[in-house]
C-alpha cells in the first residue's frame, strides 16, 4: 500500500469525515493549487500541478488511492514508541476526490482528463501507453513506441527483418522427440507501412510436442483487424492451411500461444510432412499478409494484396 509523508497536512485517524473548516484551511494554505472550490483541472500538454505530486508515492511514483496512510511518525508514538496502527490522511483523500487530472501518458499524446479515481481504469487501456517488447525468448522488460521497439528487436535481440508481405519459413530440428518449452523463432516483416511479428515454435502440449506458427501485429487491436494472414504447411499430397487476423502485441506472446490462435501442427503430422525416415523434422511454412479494404459500393471487405 502506497504511503506518503506530508508536513503541511494534518492527518486524522479517529474520524470518518472532515469538517468544512478543516478543508477550507487546506485550500487556503495552498490557494495556487485550486482553480475552483471543488476541482483542479490540468489541461493536456501541461505538467501536473503540485497537488498531483502530493498524491504520488515517493517510492514508486504511482498515484495513491485510499486508504492513504501518513508515515511521518512511522505508525509509532514519537514519545513512547508504541505502535499507533495505520493512520489515514483523510484530508488528502478528500483532496484526491476533488481532482480532475490528465492521463499519465499525456506526454505521449493522450489528451484525456479524468476524475482522479477514474485514471487507473483508463490508463490500463490507454492507446498511448507504451508497448511491451514482443520478443519471446526472454523476460525482456523494455517498453516503448513501435519505431523504438523495431530498433530494439533489430539491435539488441538480433531479430531478422524482412520487407514484404509473403514469407517462406523453414524449420529444421534434428531430434523432434526432444522438444523443450519455448523453442522458438521470431521474424519481423514490414509491409503496408506496418510491422508484423511471425512466431514459429515448438512446445509441450500434454505429453507430446506440437509446432505452432502465428502472427502478431505491432500496434493496437483495433488496427490489427484491418489485416489478415494465411499460413500453409504441407508435403506428400497433404496440406494444412490457417487463415486469421493477427493478434496485437498488446496480448502477450504466451497468451496468444496458449490460446492456440494460429497454425498448430501435431508431431505425427509434422513428421509426415518432413518425409524421409521421420527422424528429422523439416517443415516449410509459407504465408502472406493482406490488408482488408472496404468496398464503398458493396459494403464488403476485399483483400488488398501486397505487390
Amino acid at each position: 500500500m502506497a504511503t506518503i509523508e506530508i508536513e503541511s497536512v494534518e492527518c486524522f485517524s479517529s474520524s470518518d469525515d472532515i469538517e468544512d473548516e478543516e478543508m477550507q484551511s487546506l485550500v487556503s494554505s495552498h490557494p495556487h493549487l485550486f482553480s475552483s472550490k471543488n476541482h483542479t483541472v490540468v489541461p493536456s500538454g501541461i505538467a501536473p500541478t503540485s497537488v498531483h505530486e502530493l498524491l504520488e508515492c515517493p517510492v514508486c511514483t504511482n498515484s495513491m488511492y485510499p486508504p492513504i496512510h501518513q508515515t511521518r511518525v512511522h505508525n509509532r508514538c514519537p514519545t513512547c514508541r508504541q505502535e499507533l496502527g495505520d493512520i489515514r490522511c483523510l484530508a488528502l483523500e478528500k483532496v484526491a476526490e476533488s481532482l480532475d487530472l490528465p492521463c499519465r501518458y499525456y506526454s505521449l499524446g493522450c489528451p484525456e482528463i479524468f476524475p482522479y479515481y477514474s485514471k487507473l481504469k483508463h490508463e490500463a487501456v490507454c492507446n498511448f501507453r507504451p508497448y511491451s517488447c514482443p520478443y519471446a525468448g526472454s523476460e525482456c522488460s523494455v517498453t516503448g513506441d513501435i519505431p523504438f521497439l523495431v530498433s530494439h528487436l533489430k539491435d539488441d535481440h538480433k531479430v531478422d527483418m524482412h520487407t514484404g508481405c509473403t514469407f517462406n519459413h523453414r524449420y529444421v530440428k534434428s531430434n523432434p522427440r526432444e522438444v523443450e518449452n519455448a523453442t522458438w523463432m521470431l521474424t519481423v516483416f514490414h509491409c503496408f507501412g506496418q510491422y508484423f511479428c511471425l512466431h514459429f515454435e515448438a512446445f509441450q502440449l500434454g505429453m507430446a510436442p506440437v509446432y505452432m506458427a502465428f502472427l502478431r501485429f505491432m500496434g493496437d487491436e483495433n488496427e490489427s483487424r484491418n489485416f489478415s494472414y494465411s499460413l500453409e504447411v504441407g508435403a506428400n499430397g497433404r496440406k494444412l492451411i490457417w487463415e486469421g487476423t493477427p493478434r496485437s502485441i498488446r496480448d502477450s506472446h504466451r497468451k496468444v500461444r496458449d490460446s492456440h490462435d494460429g497454425l498448430v501442427i501435431q508431431r505425427n503430422m509434422a513428421l509426415f510432412f518432413s518425409g524421409g525416415d521421420r527422424k528429422e523434422l523439416k517443415l516449410r511454412v509459407t504465408g502472406r499478409i493482406w490488408k482488408e479494404q472496404q468496398n464503398p459500393d458493396a459494403g464488403a471487405c476485399i483483400p488488398n494484396l501486397c505487390s
